[in-house]
């Protein structure tokens, strides 16, 4: 039962009556003691002062009852109607919540991010710097050594490392500098031309200074902080950090190959020898690998390889190139036409001591299938080679002087990136 008078209350406590006003509280005690009555005007009550009158104490004491009764009762009324005002208007909010956005932006802190300087500790014993030496033809006929260098990650115990095909793009010599100063020889083991990647092994039996975790490139969002890590310009500025955000997602960027890929946008300083290397999340983990900057002079705009593009291939980058020993061209629909030849695979050079020379290919041959397959472009041939394993035979029909012949070829790994 509440109370709903404003200035003075009634109530019953303990089967005593309770008087109350806005300065003072008087018992039953007090009430016998000074015969005090009151009467209700407009909202407040008024003492007013009566000769003690033993013989009307029974219906004094009735009437005071009947009063309590009456402001328990309008109390329980005034209660009850305040409740419901409040409920109505809780239900009124969740009416009202249930409008906004099924997705509110959040900006919750992530207790798991890691600083810069504990990003680097964890990651950058995995970094590995690139140099290569590659064999370039000079107006034709003179042949020069040039370098390049770049970056790479480490991905697991065996020393397998991932990296741009653009770093190790032509090399003839490959080797890799550890985190530890070491310096070690790796040979490509395979390669993705268009998506612009490469996975390089360590050829000697050493203990990796680290590796690091691939993390979920899927999960970016535009505006997270990143950092990467690499070898910028030159050997003396190796296992460099820069910092910044992903600035955005699913850019279409043409590669250095000229393929046009799904790249991820950064603000992070990409400057050459960075390539290859690692760009990385709060928690440590590799989102993606560096690839190219703006080529227009523009700062602050870098790109990178999301790393679940690269997750899916590494099974295949693992394992070796298997070359048949020779330099083809593709034989489309005009050009057959043109040439009066059929659709094919023109082989325009044959590996010295490859087996494909053991084999009896030349120069001038047109590869027309391949374990029995038709063959018309260069991924036909790939497909029917990476099926194979090491040791393995591709029987290849040829048409040599409008005749065909068939050859059997032994798969051997790839000893340099040009096949």
């Amino acid at each position: 039962i509440g109370s709903g008078l404003v200035g003075s209350e009634m109530c019953i406590r303990d089967r005593e009556i309770i008087y109350m006003d806005n300065e003072n509280i008087y018992d039953a005690a007090y009430k016998e003691a000074h015969t005090i009555e009151y009467v209700e005007t407009k909202n407040n009550f008024e003492e007013e002062p009566k000769k003690k009158n033993k013989k009307g104490n029974g219906n004094g004491f009735a009437k005071y009852i009947a009063i309590a009764l009456i402001c328990s009762l309008f109390g329980g009324v005034v209660g009850s109607g305040v409740t419901y005002a409040i409920s109505g208007k809780n239900n009124s909010s969740e009416k009202s919540s249930s409008k906004v956005l099924a997705d509110p932006a959040s900006f919750a802190t992530d207790n798991t991010a890691l600083s810069a300087v504990d990003i680097y500790k964890k990651v950058a014993p995995a970094v590995v710097m690139v140099s290569t030496k590659t064999i370039q033809s000079v107006n034709g006929w003179f042949q020069q050594e040039t370098e390049g260098m770049g970056s790479g990650f480490i991905i697991n115990e065996e020393g397998y490392i991932l990296t741009n095909y653009h770093v190790i793009d032509g090399a003839k010599e490959v080797t890799v500098t550890l985190s530890d100063g070491r310096e070690v020889t790796a040979s490509v083991v395979n390669y993705d031309s268009d998506k612009d990647i490469a996975m390089i092994k360590i050829n000697e039996e050493v203990k990796v200074p680290g590796v690091v975790e691939l993390g979920d490139s899927d999960a970016l969002q535009p505006g997270e902080e990143v950092v990467a890590i690499g070898n910028p310009l030159s050997k003396e500025l190796s296992s460099t950090l820069t910092k910044g955000i992903i600035s955005a997602l699913n850019r279409n960027v043409e590669t250095q190959s000229g393929v046009s890929t799904n790249l991820i946008q950064t603000d992070t300083a990409i400057n050459a020898g960075n390539s290859g290397g690692p760009l990385i999340n709060t928690k440590g983990q590799v989102i993606g690998i560096n690839t190219l900057k703006a080529s227009d002079g523009a700062e602050g705009i870098g790109f990178a390889i999301p790393i679940n593009d690269v997750k899916e291939k590494i099974d295949s980058l693992s394992k070796p190139i298997l070359n048949l020993g020779v330099s083809v061209r593709v034989v489309d629909e005009t050009l057959a036409k043109k040439l009066n030849l059929e659709e094919g695979l023109y082989v325009v050079e044959v590996t010295e001591y490859s087996s494909a020379e053991k084999a009896g290919l030349r120069s001038g041959d047109l590869i027309v299938k391949a374990d029995g397959r038709r063959i018309k472009t260069f991924e036909e041939l790939q497909e029917v080679k990476n099926s194979k394993k090491e040791g393995d035979s591709i029987n290849i029909e040829f048409i040599r002087d409008g005749k065909t012949q068939n050859a059997n070829v032994t798969l051997t790994p790839s000893q340099t990136v040009n096949n």
